[in-house]
């Protein structure tokens, strides 16, 4: 049922959320009450509003976006199942070099078009659900349409291009329905959608390793993408807007001041180098074990522990995040933490359980520091329609990450493998590049603190629009 939110309410929640960022200045707080108070005074006063921060409404939109985010985007993230998979079939014998592409090209489009999708989505805002609507197919379909490819080209076209476009359309409209109906508590929202595929990457590789190992691909794309239409389907209509769009459409564009702030580039520095080194353990931790001399189901489960400490970590971290902490704080943490476990246990890990603590440890807290990005929205930025932009950024500057893993890991990885050796050897480089991304992502806003002049500087001397 619907509740009428006054702006006495809205001012309480905005002064909360300002110091969830780690903002205390209290004209930027008043700010944004105003901002937001007249906006929905102006443009909704004869209209009732669902409440904010709770609710059936509000819990109804985000339940939904976390079960199309741990399905659908928990489907290319376990691709090197499929990899794995396609690499032993004749078919594809000459084209085995180009079998990491389809994966590259699903999950590096749902990064790389985050700002795409977001100015998208902002630009329309009252086609939100038309577009979540007109998406949604394009996913099951380009897993249809998959099962029926023959050839490596085939399974780009289809299991990457189509299926990854069709789900970065589709998330941001989401992501922007959340925005409106958590407010005080947003940054626990965002951490529960960012935790949502860590829930699927627990079970989903082995339920789709299963699946191929006993029908093969094609059988096994149909069977995932009805499975996806049941699970998915129903839930569409659930997605809606909290606030009616604006009448004007110079309400729907989005302000880049933000861009002019040396907090910003602070923060950009920071994800980007994050991005870099955060995704090497998640595709080459199980290597690194069948190397050790551990099976492949013991790999997959490291991966699978992994999944579920990501779950914990970005949970937690996106509830610190609505606290009073300084969102700076809290990332350097996360980093620092993971500068340690992967310089110290991974690099010496010769056996199972100390694998199994690096996993823990990094899952947890190297995990938790994509959760901060709308945090570090709120703190560059006192407006509140930017703050969808902002998260893109970040998700693309994080994409960059994922889309030079793998020539990087080309570069870094050894021939060799000695056990007696830091790394085994063969991931020595890989570790150290790993642990120094981490490291120079918190040194970078060590900087802020210690020597904000030389951002400032730094920030001034770029060209301005």
């Amino acid at each position: 049922m619907s509740t009428t939110v006054t702006t006495t309410r809205t001012s309480f929640e905005l002064q909360n959320w300002s110091e969830a960022g780690g903002i205390t200045n209290p004209t930027s707080s008043a700010r944004q009450e105003k901002t937001i108070a007249n906006w929905e005074q102006e443009a909704h006063s004869s209209q009732q509003l669902d409440a904010v921060d709770g609710g059936f409404p509000a819990w109804r939109v985000l339940i939904g976006g976390f079960v199309f985010e741990a399905l659908l985007w928990g489907f290319p993230v376990s691709f090197g199942v499929f990899q794995d998979y396609y690499s032993t079939l004749p078919q594809f014998a000459g084209s085995k070099n180009n079998i990491a592409l389809i994966g590259a090209i699903a999950q590096g489009s749902c990064y790389l078009g985050a700002p795409f999708s977001a100015a998208l989505t902002k630009r329309f805002p009252r086609y939100q659900r038309q577009i979540i609507w007109l998406a949604w197919p394009l996913c099951i379909g380009g897993l249809v349409a998959a099962s029926y490819a023959n050839t490596i080209g085939g399974l780009i076209a289809t299991q990457g291009i189509m299926y990854g476009v069709g789900f970065i359309t589709l998330t941001y409209p989401i992501i922007s329905m959340i925005n409106e109906y958590w407010i005080a508590r947003k940054g626990m929202a965002f951490g529960l959608i960012s935790a949502a595929s860590g829930a699927s990457g627990a079970v989903m590789p082995f339920i789709i390793q299963a699946l191929l190992a006993r029908y093969g691909y094609k059988t096994t794309l149909r069977a995932i993408a009805v499975a996806m239409a049941v699970l998915t389907g129903p839930l569409l209509p659930v997605f809606k807007g909290r606030l009616p769009p604006p009448e004007h459409s110079q309400a729907a564009k989005t302000n880049w001041s933000f861009v002019h702030k040396p907090l910003f580039y602070v923060y950009g520095l920071s994800t980007l180098l994050y991005g870099l080194g955060f995704f090497f353990p998640l595709l080459h931790l199980p290597s690194y074990a069948t190397s050790l001399g551990l099976s492949a189901t013991q790999g997959a489960l490291l991966l699978s522990i992994m999944s579920i400490a990501q779950v914990l970590g970005q949970f937690f971290f996106g509830y610190l995040s609505d606290r009073n902490i300084s969102v700076g704080v809290l990332c350097s943490i996360c980093m620092i933490v993971s500068t340690i476990v992967v310089f110290s246990a991974w690099g010496a890990a010769k056996a199972l359980p100390l694998l199994v603590i690096f996993t823990i440890v990094y899952g947890f807290f190297a995990s938790a520091f994509s959760t901060m990005r709308v945090a570090m929205g709120k703190a560059v930025s006192d407006d509140l329609s930017s703050v969808v932009a902002t998260y893109s950024v970040f998700v693309f500057l994080q994409g960059i990450g994922n889309i030079l893993a793998g020539p990087l890991s080309a570069v870094l990885l050894a021939h060799t493998v000695t056990k007696s050796e830091y790394g085994i050897e063969r991931y020595k480089n890989m570790i150290i590049f790993t642990g120094a991304c981490m490291f120079g992502s918190a040194a970078v806003i060590a900087i802020w603190w210690c020597r904000p002049s030389i951002v400032r500087k730094l920030v001034s001397a770029l060209p301005r629009g």
